[in-house]
């Protein structure tokens, strides 16, 4: 004999009350039309911007590869044939090769001196509590706030006393002591955004404060050197007040000063084309810094917030 059970009565049929659930409504109308003209409006100043930023670029490039009368006679249009006798002109006649490897050894040792000591004091200030602590801290920041402008005399005659006027080395020493300011407000910052367990976990394994700091916490703080050495590398690569007051030597000229001088020089030789050519080799290793380290960049300063 087959039996069926009856079926289960609804909770609306059995008497008991339902609780309403409240369901989110969406955005409405207005709400649309309003983002979507923000987003509008948004993507159109980034559009702007992105077109004012690049397309002096890439007109730069564009000359450094025409012929002086295509300069003047069509300074829009693309060049008819890649003139690379330009770049070998400005690279030879016009000394960039050696203004290119001054250049190179200053910034080198300078970012070098700069990311190590800098890192080092922020480490130190951002870890150890000490009196005093707070009052070098803001002398660093201190620094930032003195225009270079008002130390350009007084430090000619400190370089100039010291022996190091006109050296390479001497650049290197005055560079580390402009950007040690921003780096070690910066990566103080950044260290304290590292976990502190990490230390104590190394100081109960037996390590030195010294092999904590560059085995352990300097790979960690990887990011905001790359972030900080990335900003020392632009300021010092485009850095021309500094070298023109303290390098007068003509053989040791840095590329900001050579390209002034190439700018003089060609100017009157009306040779349009290998200024351009110098200028756009000047900016290529900023362009391929950022363009290779962006990601890291971006890391870096995001990481404190991320804490």
């Amino acid at each position: 004999m087959k039996t069926t059970e009856p079926p289960v009565p609804l909770p609306a049929e059995s008497g008991v009350p339902v609780a309403k659930v409240d369901v989110p409504a969406g955005p409405s109308r207005k709400e649309k039309k309003e983002g979507g003209i923000l987003n509008a409006f948004s993507h159109g100043i980034l559009v702007i911007w992105a077109i004012m930023v690049v397309l002096p670029l890439v007109w730069a490039v564009m000359t450094s590869f025409k012929s002086d009368s295509a300069i003047f006679g069509s300074p829009w249009s693309l060049p008819d044939a890649l003139h690379f006798d330009n770049w070998s002109r400005a690279w030879t006649e016009a000394n960039m090769s050696d203004y290119f490897l001054n250049t190179i050894l200053v910034v080198g040792g300078s970012l070098i001196g700069t990311l190590v000591l800098g890192s080092m004091a922020a480490y130190v200030l951002a870890r150890f509590d000490f009196p005093g602590n707070r009052f070098i801290y803001y002398l660093f920041i201190g620094g930032m706030s003195f225009p270079i402008m008002l130390a350009l005399v007084p430090l000619f005659y400190v370089v100039n006393n010291m022996g190091l006027l006109n050296t390479i080395h001497g650049l290197i020493l005055v560079y580390i002591a402009y950007s040690l300011p921003f780096t070690v407000f910066f990566l103080t910052a950044f260290f304290r955004t590292l976990p502190t367990s990490v230390a104590e976990a190394a100081f109960v394994d037996g390590a030195s404060h010294s092999r904590t700091f560059f085995q352990i916490m300097l790979p960690m703080a990887k990011p905001g050197l790359i972030s900080v050495g990335i900003f020392n590398f632009l300021g010092q690569w485009n850095q021309y007040m500094l070298p023109t007051v303290l390098n007068t030597d003509p053989d040791k000229r840095v590329l900001t000063q050579g390209l002034v001088q190439l700018a003089v020089s060609q100017g009157y030789k009306g040779d349009w084309s290998g200024l351009f050519a110098g200028l756009v080799m000047a900016m290529l290793p900023v362009l391929a810094a950022y363009i290779v380290f962006q990601r890291q960049v971006v890391q870096g300063l995001t990481a404190g917030a991320l804490k």
